[in-house]
């Protein structure tokens, strides 16, 4: 089906695409979530009818949020690029692409916390009232145990959707599996690097799926 002599991708390549990948992920992810999980519990508890309602904090970060989310990925990324390069000093590979990866992840992460956290049990909420629990006593040993093995689910969400825009990221540079799928298989007519780049992020997907499943089922089992 492809002529494998052809291919102008090497191994090395592939290892290479395949870590710059990983590595976009794993830190837009961790200051993705360092930004997003905050923001998605001040939704909650500031959220009139929250454990501590402040009307005005939610004015400003529900907008804000609905905001960056309302923008694709790559519009995103071209409109924060002075943003972009005044922090990384870059615009192109991977350090290029985290900052709008950041920018990308984060609002989205805070509504996935958000909606996982409003799932808890208004029960467990009273409980904690009764009890005489703080705010941040009720957020941290009532609402966030409760609805952990969710959260875990929300984060693996996260994660894949990270991946799909690490993809995008490749179309200006960005590295990783996305940059080597339009260099060599779109701009050079490398079918077999077309099909094996999609695989592989489809092997990757899988993993991060099970992995995230597979946590939330031992979570809920503990």
């Amino acid at each position: 089906m492809f002529d494998w002599i052809d291919t102008v991708v090497t191994g090395e390549q592939y290892l290479q695409a395949i870590h710059d990948t990983l590595v976009m992920i794993a830190v837009s992810l961790g200051f993705g979530a360092l930004f997003g999980v905050p923001l998605g519990m001040a939704l909650v508890v500031c959220r009139p009818g929250g454990i501590h309602p402040v009307a005005a904090l939610h004015r400003l970060l529900n907008p804000l949020i609905n905001i960056v989310r309302s923008l694709p990925f790559i519009i995103l990324l071209i409109a924060i690029l002075p943003l972009t390069r005044l922090l990384v000093h870059t615009t192109i590979g991977t350090a290029g692409a985290i900052v709008p990866l950041v920018f990308y992840i984060a609002p989205y992460i805070a509504r996935l916390v958000e909606n996982s956290l409003l799932e808890v049990d208004p029960g467990i909420l009273e409980s904690a009232n009764a009890m005489g629990a703080t705010t941040w006593q009720t957020l941290w040993h009532f609402m966030l145990p409760e609805a952990a093995s969710s959260l875990v689910l929300a984060l693996t969400t996260a994660t894949i959707g990270l991946l799909g825009a690490t993809a995008m990221a490749g179309t200006v540079g960005g590295g990783g599996i996305g940059d080597l799928a339009i260099t060599y298989g779109y701009q050079r007519f490398d079918a077999f690097a077309t099909f094996s780049t999609a695989l592989a992020l489809i092997v990757i997907v899988q993993l991060l799926q099970s992995l995230g499943n597979w946590l939330a089922r031992r979570i809920r089992r503990e």
